[in-house]
This record gives C-alpha cells, sequence and structure tokens, in this order.
C-alpha cells in the first residue's frame, strides 16, 4: 500500500499572517511529498509492505533508520496540516481536554509554558508534543522524526521545529513561531479527537 500525499485542508494562504502561503508550499509540497516519495522507496523489500502507516513507523523505528526517517515524518506531517486550522488557537478549549489539561499538567497556560519551551529547546530539528501515555496527558519533544508513537504514547498534538516549518516567516526566532503558532493555529477540535481515540 503506498503513501500518499494528502492535499492540505485548506488554501496556502489560509493560515497568513501565522504561517505564509511560501512556507505551506516548500513544507506541504516539497518537503512532505519527498518524504511520501522516499518512504514508499524504501518500504520495498523491508517486510512492512501494506501494513498502515503507525505500523510501519513502530516496525521501522530503530530497525531500517532510512525508511523510518521518512514514514516518521509523512505520519507526523499527516497530522500537522490537521492540528491547524485558519482562526485557530485561543484558550477556551474543548470540555473534556480543558479537564484532561488541568487534571495532568497544571492548567491551560501552565501547558501552553512547557509545549513551547519543550518545543524551544529541542537541540536541531525535532517536534514538541502532547500526547496521552497511560491514560495520562504529557508534553515531551523528540529529536528529528521520532513522535510519541514510537515511546508507548499516543500523540494528540505536535509542532514541527525544523527550521522548513518557520525559516520563512521567522527567521530564527522559533520561539515566536511557537508562540503565533499555538495562539493563532491550533485546531483544537482536531486535538480532541485524537484525545478521545486514545483514551477509548
Amino acid at each position: 500500500m503506498a503513501f500518499e500525499l494528502p492535499p492540505l485542508p485548506y488554501s496556502y494562504d489560509a493560515l497568513a499572517p501565522y504561517m505564509s502561503a511560501e512556507t505551506l508550499e516548500y513544507h506541504h509540497d516539497k518537503h512532505h511529498q519527498a518524504y511520501v516519495t522516499n518512504g514508499n522507496k524504501l518500504l520495498e523489500g523491508s517486510g512492512l509492505e501494506g501494513k498502515g502507516l503507525e505500523d510501519v513507523v513502530k516496525g521501522s523505528f530503530g530497525k531500517n533508520q532510512g525508511l523510518f526517517n521518512n514514514v516518521g515524518q509523512h505520519y507526523n506531517h499527516v497530522h500537522f496540516w490537521q492540528w491547524m486550522k485558519p482562526n485557530g488557537g485561543g484558550s477556551k478549549l474543548p470540555g473534556a481536554l480543558q479537564a484532561a489539561i488541568d487534571r495532568d499538567l497544571g492548567g491551560f497556560d501552565k501547558f501552553r509554558a512547557d509545549f513551547v519551551n519543550a518545543g524551544t529547546t529541542q537541540f536541531g530539528s525535532g517536534w514538541a508534543w502532547l500526547a496521552v501515555k497511560d491514560g495520562k496527558l504529557e508534553v515531551s519533544k523528540t529529536p528529528n522524526g521520532e513522535n510519541p508513537l514510537v515511546h508507548g504514547a499516543s500523540p494528540i498534538l505536535g509542532v514541527d521545529v525544523w527550521e522548513h516549518s518557520y525559516y520563512i516567516d521567522y527567521r530564527n526566532a522559533r520561539p515566536k513561531y511557537l508562540e503565533a503558532w499555538f495562539d493563532s493555529l491550533v485546531n483544537w477540535d482536531h486535538v480532541l479527537e485524537m484525545y478521545e481515540a486514545a483514551t477509548r
């Protein structure tokens, strides 16, 4: 089963001024497409052909680095586009999500600070995450294309801190990008959907 690049769920200019059309065109059409193309090539002969994306990600981690690098990033980006929407962000979260953040992470403000800090302090390329592990929410960060799936958790929100995600718009100001992303782009309804799926 070959992987495919999903279309963006909004127009290229829909996330401006927080994420420009130029950034989305390069990030989606070039970077994500490359992960799909390379992942499909590396999948051949891996023994993981025909499996679903999550299974390929987990099955290649620590065993087939080239394949993992590409399918891990494909998985991350499939969700990354869904984790954003025009007029997103804000501090009014769906009730079940807010209750879980209050219970596990010390409330919204502390969660926001910890999430932005995770992305800011990830050295080099990587991601910051909100994930469910053993029924509880946790904030984490991972290098390169790694994600919580390979550490026994279910990611429900992730932000890309590779430079291609923000350099056109923010240059080297990663904290500014993370704050703008969190405050103005996050699609909390999609986060809730993934939270409910992870806690069923």
